[in-house]
C-alpha cells in the first residue's frame, strides 16, 4: 500500500516525520475515496437532510428517525434507522461473499446504533440477462443475499433489479437495513469520556479483506476476480445472529457508550473513527486481538476487514458482564485498549505503530477539485414496430418480467411484521402493534396504537432513466420511489441514497454524477422528505466503460394500520389513469423507456408532473379510501407493462387509451412518465374530485372475470390473458433454468 505523492507530503507536514508503513496503510485507506468521499463530498450538500422527524442524520453508521403519532405506552417515542451501502467491487470479484457480506456490513451499521435489524432492501444491477457472465454473477449475488439475510433472521422485503449493459464489467449491489429502536435504547458512534474501555466483540480476526477500501476506491482491472480475491471479506452469518442477540442484550442491559461496526478499514477505521468523532483518543493494544490465524502482524490486525465485529466503548465497571454476554452468544472478546484524550495511537507487543491525529486522520483527506461537462441530450430517432409485437417485447424483457425467481429466495416473512412483502410496488412492515383488531379500531380517535402503524418501504433507482438525462432521470427515481410507497397509503417519511458512479476522474462521467445528485437532492426535498444518510461508491468503471449514473434511493413511509390496497384488480370496478396523458401533440417523450431499450431508439426524456408534492399527499389519501379496490404505479414499461401486471387469471381489464394529436399509439402506451398510478374504484368520482386540480383523471375502462386484458389503441386492438401474460413475464426463470 501507498499514498499519493500529495497525500504522502500532507502527511510528513502534519507528523513532522516520515509515517509509519502502518500509518502509511491507514491513511491510504483512510483517505480513499471509499471512506473520505474525497471526489463526492462537495456535492452532498445539495440534500436536505434536516426535519423535525430527524434525531440523527447523516454521519453516523446509520440514520435515526422518529415515526410520528403518539409516544408508546412507555412514555418513550419509537424510532427507525435506516442504513445503506454498496459491496460493488467485492461482488464482481466473489459474487457469493461479496453480497453477503454487504448485507452483513449494513445489519451491524444498524446494531451500532442500538437499533434491532427488521427489513432488509437489495438493489441489484447486472449487465445484459442473455450474458452469461452476467447470469453467473446475478445468481451468486442473489444466493449471498438470500443465505446471508434468511440464516440471521432478517427479512429482505423491497428491492429492484435492473439489466443494463453498462454494468457488464461492473455490478451493483446495494443494499439498505431498517431497525428499530427508541430513545432509551439510543447508541451513536460519538466516544464519550476518556478513561472508557475499547472492547472488541465477535468473530476472531484474519486476514480477510486487506486493503478492502482502497480496492474498492479504484477502476476494476481486467484480472480482478482472481488478483483482487483477498481484499474480498468472507461472512459467516451464524456468527452475525450471535452477535445481533448479544448486541441487543448489550443494549437492554445500557452496557454500551458507543459502537462502531468494523467495515472499510477495519479496526483501524472503526476505532479511529469512533474516537474521533468524539473529539478524542485511543490507546490501543494490537496484540490483544483476538485472531483466528497465526503470526498476523499489526498491519494485519488493523486494516483486516474480516466480518461479524463490533467495536464498543465501555465503563470499565461494566467490561466484566460485556465479556459474560459475548461468551454467552459464544463470541470472542477482547479489551483491546482506552478512550483518551490525545492522539490515536497503537502498538504491537511494545513497539508504537501508529501516533496521529484520530481527526486528521479521519477528516484531513483533502477534497478532489474535478472538472464535469454535461450529458448531451439525445435525438428523436423512433423505431417502427407492430403493436402487439413490441407489447409481447416489452413485457417480456428482463427489467420488466417478473422478479420472483429472486424474491422467492428470501424469506420475507420471518420475524413475523411483513404485511405486504416483496413483487408489489412496496413492502409493508408492522413497526407499531395495534392494541385493538385493525378492522374493529377507530381510525378517528387519531391513536396510532390501536389500529397498529405500518411501515412501507421501496427502493431502486432506473439506469435506462440516468443514461438518458442523469438530473432528471434521478429526479423521477425519487417521485417514483414516492409514488410507490403512496400507493399503498403511505405518506413519505425519510430517504438515504446509494450514490453509485464511475472514474470521475473523467469530465463527462463526473458530470453525469453531478446531475444525479442534483436531481435526486432537488426532487427529495421538493417532496418534504429529508434524505438522512447514504453512500457514495465511484470508481465503478472497468474495461468494459462506466456505468451510467445510479442513484438508488430507498425511501420509507408511514401509515395508520398495515393493510393496503392491492396491486392486482378485483373482477368489478372502474379502472382510472391519474396523471398527464399527453394528448397535445409533442407532449409524450419516450426517452429512457424499456421500449427504446428493446427496439435501439432515443429520444428526450419526459416531463415530470408539476405539483408532484401534491400528488403524492392526494394519492396516499386515496388509496386508504374504502372505495379504492387496487393500486398501481407506472413505470417500467410504461402502461403496458402496469396493465399486464394488475390482471389475474380470476380478473381481467377491458380498457381504452386515449391516442395523442400525433396518433402514436407507441407513445401513450410506452412512455415512462413517473408519478402517474392506476386507480381501480368503486367511486371513480370522488377520485376525479380529490385529483381536481392536482392531476388529470381519465376513465380507461372497466374490469372483467375472465382473466382477459383488452387495451384498444387509436385503431390498433391488443389481446392476451393472464396465462399468456404470465408466460412472457416469466423470461428470469426460463434463462436461468
Amino acid at each position: 500500500m501507498s499514498l499519493a505523492d500529495s497525500d504522502h507530503k500532507l502527511v510528513v507536514s502534519e507528523l513532522g516525520r516520515e509515517p509509519t508503513p502502518a500509518e502509511v496503510a491507514l491513511f491510504e485507506n483512510l483517505w480513499s475515496e471509499h471512506c473520505a468521499y474525497r471526489s463526492s463530498r462537495p456535492l452532498l450538500s445539495a440534500f436536505d437532510s434536516e426535519g423535525e422527524q430527524v434525531v440523527i442524520g447523516p454521519g453516523d453508521d446509520a440514520a435515526v428517525v422518529a415515526l410520528p403519532g403518539n409516544e408508546d405506552e412507555d412514555g418513550s417515542s419509537t424510532y427507525i434507522t435506516m442504513g445503506i451501502e454498496s459491496h460493488n467491487h467485492p461482488s464482481y470479484v466473489d459474487p457469493f461473499d461479496g453480497a453477503a457480506t454487504g448485507v452483513g456490513g449494513i445489519v451491524r451499521d444498524t446494531l451500532s446504533m442500538g437499533a434491532y435489524p427488521i427489513a432488509l432492501a437489495d438493489s441489484l444491477y447486472f449487465g445484459e440477462f442473455d450474458d452469461e457472465h452476467s447470469k453467473y454473477l446475478f445468481e451468486g449475488v442473489v444466493e449471498g443475499i438470500s443465505h446471508y439475510g434468511n440464516c440471521i433472521g432478517v427479512p429482505t422485503v423491497a428491492g429492484s433489479v435492473d439489466f443494463h449493459p453498462d454494468y457488464e464489467g461492473n455490478p451493483l449491489v446495494n443494499v439498505a437495513c431498517v431497525g428499530l429502536t427508541n430513545e432509551e435504547r439510543l447508541v451513536t458512534a460519538v466516544a464519550q469520556e476518556p478513561g472508557n474501555k475499547l472492547v472488541l466483540v465477535g468473530n476472531g480476526t484474519g486476514r480477510d479483506g486487506l486493503g478492502g477500501a482502497s480496492f474498492a476506491s479504484e477502476d476494476l482491472a481486467e484480472d480482478a476476480e482472481t488478483e483482487d480475491r483477498p481484499a474480498v471479506q468472507v461472512g459467516d452469518p451464524y456468527a452475525e445472529k450471535l452477535l445481533i442477540e448479544a448486541n441487543e442484550q448489550l443494549v437492554e442491559e445500557q452496557l454500551i457508550e458507543s459502537a462502531r461496526d468494523l467495515g472499510a478499514a477495519g479496526l483501524g477505521g472503526a476505532s479511529s473513527e469512533l474516537v474521533a468523532k468524539g473529539g478524542l483518543g485511543a490507546h490501543i493494544e494490537l496484540e490483544r486481538v483476538h485472531q483466528r490465524e497465526p503470526n498476523m502482524n499489526a498491519l494485519e490486525i488493523l486494516l483486516a476487514e474480516s466480518q461479524e465485529r463490533m467495536c464498543y466503548e465501555v465503563e470499565p465497571e461494566n467490561v466484566d458482564r460485556v465479556r459474560e454476554i459475548a461468551e454467552r452468544f459464544d463470541l470472542g472478546c477482547s479489551v483491546i485498549g482506552d478512550v483518551t484524550e490525545k492522539n490515536y495511537t497503537c502498538t504491537f507487543e511494545g513497539e508504537t505503530v501508529v501516533d496521529v491525529d484520530a481527526y486528521f486522520l479521519g477528516e484531513g483527506a483533502p477534497m478532489n477539485d474535478l472538472e464535469s461537462e454535461p450529458v448531451d441530450q439525445p435525438e428523436t430517432d423512433l423505431p417502427d414496430v407492430d403493436l402487439e409485437a413490441a407489447f409481447e417485447t416489452v413485457v417480456s424483457s428482463p427489467n420488466t418480467a417478473s422478479k420472483r425467481w429472486v424474491y422467492r429466495q428470501y424469506d420475507h416473512e420471518v420475524g413475523v411484521r411483513t404485511s405486504v412483502g416483496p413483487g408489489d410496488d412496496a413492502a409493508i412492515i408492522a413497526v407499531r402493534e395495534a392494541s385493538a383488531e385493525p378492522h374493529s379500531a377507530d381510525k378517528s380517535s387519531g391513536d396510532s396504537r390501536e389500529i397498529g402503524q405500518g411501515l412501507a418501504i421501496s427502493s431502486g433507482a432506473a439506469p435506462n432513466w440516468t443514461a438518458v438525462a442523469p438530473y432528471v432521470g434521478a429526479k423521477a427515481i425519487a417521485l417514483e420511489n414516492a409514488t410507490n410507497i403512496a400507493a399503498k397509503g403511505a405518506t413519505p417519511l425519510a430517504a438515504v441514497d446509494c450514490l453509485n458512479g464511475g472514474n470521475p476522474e473523467k469530465p463527462d462521467v463526473y458530470g453525469g454524477f453531478k446531475g444525479a445528485v442534483d436531481g435526486l437532492a432537488d426532487m427529495c426535498s421538493t417532496l418534504s422528505t429529508p434524505v438522512v444518510g447514504g453512500n457514495v461508491s465511484l470508481y465503478n468503471d472497468s474495461v468494459a466503460g462506466p456505468i451510467p449514473p445510479t442513484p438508488t434511493l430507498a425511501m420509507v413511509g408511514t401509515k395508520d394500520g398495515y393493510d393496503a390496497p392491492p396491486l392486482s384488480v378485483e373482477s368489478e370496478g372502474t379502472l382510472l389513469l391519474v396523471g398527464d396523458v399527453g394528448l397535445e401533440a409533442g407532449d409524450l417523450r419516450l426517452g429512457g423507456s424499456e421500449y427504446l431499450a428493446q427496439f435501439d431508439g432515443s429520444d428526450g426524456f419526459p416531463e415530470l408532473p408539476a405539483d408532484p408534492a401534491a400528488v403524492i399527499e392526494t394519492l396516499a389519501d386515496v388509496a386508504n379510501d374504502e372505495s379504492t379496490l387496487a393500486v398501481h404505479d407506472i413505470s417500467h414499461g410504461g402502461l403496458a407493462v402496469s396493465l399486464a401486471e394488475m390482471v389475474t387469471e380470476d380478473a381481467g381489464l377491458e380498457v381504452s387509451l386515449p391516442v395523442p394529436d400525433s396518433g402514436d399509439e407507441s407513445a401513450v402506451l410506452f412512455h415512462e412518465q413517473p408519478g402517474r398510478v392506476l386507480i381501480q374504484t368503486d367511486s371513480p368520482d370522488a377520485v376525479a374530485a380529490a385529483f381536481d386540480g392536482v392531476a388529470p383523471v381519465v376513465e380507461l375502462g372497466t374490469a372483467t372475470d375472465d382473466g382477459e386484458l383488452t387495451i384498444d389503441v387509436g385503431s390498433e386492438t391488443i389481446t392476451t390473458d393472464a396465462a399468456a401474460i404470465d408466460d412472457h413475464r416469466s423470461t428470469i426463470e426460463d434463462g436461468l433454468e
